[in-house]
C-alpha cells in the first residue's frame, strides 16, 4: 500500500501543478504517464518487437509517454534501470532473463516506481511484477498443422536457448503434432543465441539433410533455410508469412497489448502491485492467437485445428505446460 500511495501521489501532484499553471488560459492538463523500456536486443527481434509494438500502440493512443533503450548489454542493464528510475519514469518494462538479481535489487531501491519484467521467476512485493509469452496454446495448434502435413514424419526444431519460456512452446508444438500423428519424430537443437540467423540456418539445413520436411522456426534464419530447400515452416511469436510467401503454414502469435494495457491501467490508477501478468498472454485474454494460411493447409486440417482452437477458448481443452528441455527422438 505504501508503494501505491507514493506513485499515485506523484501523479496527482504533477497533475495539480500542471492544472494550476494553465488555469489562467483555461487549459487543464496532467503529466503524461511515463513508461520506459529496456531491451537487450534490437527492437526488430521477434520477442522484443511484440513488447515494443504494444508500448508504441499505447503511446499512439495517448495513454503514455514512451521512451526506450535497445541493445543494452547485461553489464549495463542495472545502470540503465537506475537512470530511468531517477528520471521519474512511472513504469519500467523489460526482460531480465540472466540478470534477475540485479534487476530485483534496483526495484527494491525504487519503491515508488512500477516494474514489469519478462522473467522466469515470480513477482516481489511491493513493485516488481513479471510477465512472459505464454503462447503454448496457439503453439499446440501449429503443431497439429505440422503433424498433419509432414510426409517424412520428421520435423526439425531450432530454438535459441533451452529456457522455460522456449521449452514450453516447443513441447506444446510437439504435443499438438503427436495428437494428430503418433508416428512423428522430432530433431531438436538449440543454437545458444537469441539472434544468430546464419547459425540457425545452418542448423536447419542439417535437420533437412536428416529428413525433416517441416521446420519449427523459433529463431530467425530457419525460414530462410526452408525457402532455399523448398519445404514448409511454422512461425513463432510474429507473423512472417509476408516475408516468406508459400512457406509459412501457420504461426503462434504473441500479442503483448493485453499485458501492457493492464499494467498501465493498474499503475496509473494506483492499484499496481507485485503480480504475475502471464495470464494476459493466454488466448482467452487476446494475448495469443493462431495465424493459418488456408491456401497452404488442406481444408480438413484447418477445420480440425479451428475446432480445437474453439475448445481452448471455451475452456474445454487445456494445453499441457512442460518447461523441461525438449530433446530429439
Amino acid at each position: 500500500m505504501k508503494f501505491l500511495n507514493k506513485i499515485s501521489r506523484r501523479l496527482f501532484t504533477s497533475a495539480t501543478i500542471a492544472i494550476g499553471l494553465f488555469a489562467s488560459v483555461g487549459i487543464a492538463t496532467a503529466e503524461k504517464f511515463k513508461v520506459a523500456a529496456i531491451y537487450t536486443l534490437p527492437v526488430e527481434q521477434q520477442w522484443i518487437s511484440r513488447i515494443h509494438k504494444a508500448l508504441n500502440t499505447a503511446a499512439e493512443n495517448g495513454a503514455i509517454e514512451y521512451t526506450y533503450s535497445e541493445n543494452v548489454a547485461n553489464t549495463d542493464y542495472e545502470r540503465v534501470m537506475r537512470e530511468y528510475a531517477e528520471q521519474g519514469q512511472h513504469l519500467i518494462v523489460g526482460e531480465v532473463f540472466g540478470l534477475e538479481r540485479a534487476a530485483r535489487k534496483v526495484a527494491k531501491d525504487y519503491n515508488d516506481t512500477a516494474f514489469l519484467m519478462g522473467s522466469s521467476f515470480g513477482p516481489v512485493a511491493p513493485n516488481f511484477s513479471v510477465f512472459d509469452n505464454w503462447i503454448h496454446e496457439p503453439s499446440f495448434l501449429t503443431g497439429m498443422v505440422a503433424g498433419s502435413m509432414t510426409k517424412s514424419n520428421v520435423i526439425g526444431m531450432v530454438g535459441g536457448y533451452a529456457i522455460p519460456e522456449v521449452n514450453r512452446l516447443m513441447h506444446a508444438f510437439m504435443d499438438g503434432a503427436r495428437e494428430v500423428n503418433p508416428d512423428v519424430k522430432f530433431l531438436v537443437n538449440f543454437i545458444d543465441s537469441w539472434y544468430d540467423p546464419p547459425k540457425a540456418k545452418e542448423s536447419a539445413f542439417a535437420m533437412m539433410d536428416a529428413g525433416a520436411d517441416i521446420m519449427y522456426a523459433e529463431r530467425f534464419g530457419v525460414s530462410d533455410a526452408a525457402v532455399e530447400r523448398g519445404i514448409k515452416a511454422i512461425g513463432n511469436v510474429i507473423d512472417t508469412s509476408g516475408d516468406y510467401p508459400g512457406t509459412i503454414l501457420a504461426s503462434a502469435i504473441w500479442h503483448m497489448e493485453s499485458t501492457i494495457d493492464k499494467a498501465i491501467a493498474n499503475a496509473a490508477g494506483g492499484t499496481f502491485e507485485a503480480a504475475d501478468y502471464g495470464q494476459y498472454s493466454f488466448m482467452a485474454f487476446g494475448g495469443g492467437s493462431l495465424v493459418l494460411d488456408e491456401s497452404l493447409v488442406p481444408s480438413d486440417v484447418a477445420s480440425a485445428v479451428k475446432a480445437k482452437e474453439q475448445e481452448i477458448l471455451d475452456g474445454l481443452f487445456r494445453v499441457n505446460v512442460n518447461d523441461a528441455r525438449p530433446v530429439s527422438d
